[in-house]
């Protein structure tokens, strides 16, 4: 499910309160288990994006330090594009993994709360058991994301080190200290992608728990 709306959007911006923002979309009947399902979805999505992204800047590292005639210029202002788009998705999936952290906690706080109000015993205990299943499978979905989460600063760290180094040394012997990064940021970008597919996995998983 895409929730794309701007009138709740414009809801959110006006009140700046996450409880109003659900409220209004409760009214239109799409509850928190529902946002929760569409915010991981898109949390995945932006992993997805950005394990292409670190890997086209892999990709350009590599070209950097195999150059072979042409203009340095080109070689930084195409590493230094790079990684300025890693930055923005790096961004993008922190922000998205934060809203599936906001949501949570909001249904996590009202299933637990509802679970008061039950008359049957039967019935409470069940959905009890359903929110701790529940509560389970999102600790180890939220640990895998933001394990990945923090393989994206290493990589980010590097890349700018090495576009900093050459945009003030655009010579050839600058291209040659570049070799020597190559095999780090390699291996920082193969546990990146490693974590973020095992995130992906989480994030599958827990979507169709979700809906059974």
């Amino acid at each position: 499910m895409r929730i794309i709306a701007s009138v709740f959007v414009a809801v959110l911006a006006l009140t700046g309160c996450q409880s109003a923002y659900y409220a209004a979309w409760e009214k239109v009947g799409v509850e928190k288990r529902d946002i929760l399902v569409d915010r991981v979805d898109n949390a995945k999505d932006s992993q997805e994006e950005a394990q292409e992204q670190f890997s086209s800047a892999l990709e350009a590292f590599s070209a950097a330090v195999a150059f072979d005639g042409g203009e340095l210029e080109d070689v930084y202002d195409n590493l230094n594009g790079q990684y300025q788009d890693s930055v923005a998705a790096a961004e993008e999936v922190t922000a998205r993994i934060d809203k599936v952290e906001s949501v949570a906690e909001a249904l996590f706080d009202e299933w637990q709360e509802e679970l008061e109000k039950y008359q049957s015993g039967s019935l409470k205990r069940d959905s009890a058991a359903k929110l701790r299943e529940t509560q389970r499978r999102y600790s180890s979905l939220m640990s895998a994301m933001r394990k990945a989460e923090s393989k994206m600063p290493p990589v980010l760290d590097a890349l700018q080190d090495n576009v900093l180094y050459l945009k003030h040394n655009l010579n050839a012997s600058a291209i040659g200290a570049l070799q020597g990064e190559l095999s780090t940021i390699e291996d920082n970008v193969a546990q990146l992608l490693s974590q973020m597919n095992s995130a992906i996995a989480e994030s599958d998983a827990f979507i169709a728990s979700m809906k059974n």
